[in-house]
């Protein structure tokens, strides 16, 4: 085989780079963004057990605003508490002016889970195609190289159609686990945003009784 890529044509030689290349960089995305969304599950399963562990949500506020890689439900939580400190004068705000601002933080977090698979689907979509255009010219360069000869023989032929069928399995090599983990990928993204916003919801309609039980003590008082 290493005869075959090294004898190939100049055409079809960089269509086997580009590839080589698609892969190994398809497979870099593939690992980070497999321990960025586990990395995510596993912080969103702390920070929960956290919250729901009865801390004082201030006092939760306060740690969390110091760290310099909050992200995920933390950056959401803290969003979304910033907005309740400066309306929460206003009960009719509360809400609203939370759920918005922590509708903000999701789709940031939205954002950076889903950078760079984009390019698994341009790798998965495109790679086999870039594989078959080699395969084509190879086949023709193969077939062009029998122009000037007496007999054509399968002999004659065979390296240069089997060069060129390597160029499409390197394509199929390259997009077959860019689009499985692009489809894992899309769904685990899916998975954590829904996670986020429920959260959201939960955390609003709490800050949204908190806010109603004061101001029924305070017009009691």
């Amino acid at each position: 085989m290493y005869r075959l890529i090294m004898e190939a044509s100049l055409i079809v030689q960089l269509v086997m780079v580009i590839l080589v290349i698609a892969s190994v960089l398809s497979w870099l995305v593939i690992l980070v963004k497999a321990r960025a969304i586990k990395a995510a599950h596993r912080a969103a399963d702390d920070f929960e057990e956290r919250f729901w562990s009865g801390v004082d949500l201030a006092h939760l506020y306060d740690g969390i605003r110091r760290k310099t890689d909050m992200s995920g439900m933390e950056h959401v939580f803290s969003s979304g508490f910033k907005e309740f400190l400066r309306v929460r004068q206003h009960p009719g705000q509360v809400a609203d002016g939370t759920h918005r601002s922590m509708r903000v933080a999701i789709a940031r977090e939205g954002d950076e889970l889903e950078r760079y698979l984009q390019f698994l689907a341009t790798v998965g979509s495109t790679s086999p195609y870039i594989g078959l255009f080699g395969t084509v010219w190879g086949i023709m360069h193969a077939f062009l190289g029998l122009a000037g000869a007496q007999q054509a023989t399968l002999q004659m032929v065979a390296p240069g159609i089997a060069e060129a069928l390597i160029a499409t399995a390197l394509g199929l090599f390259a997009a077959i686990p860019a689009v499985i983990a692009y489809n894992r990928f899309a769904t685990d993204v899916d998975r954590v945003l829904v996670r986020l916003e429920n959260f959201s919801d939960e955390f609003v309609s709490l800050l949204a009784r908190q806010t109603a039980g004061r101001g029924a003590a305070e017009a009691r008082e």
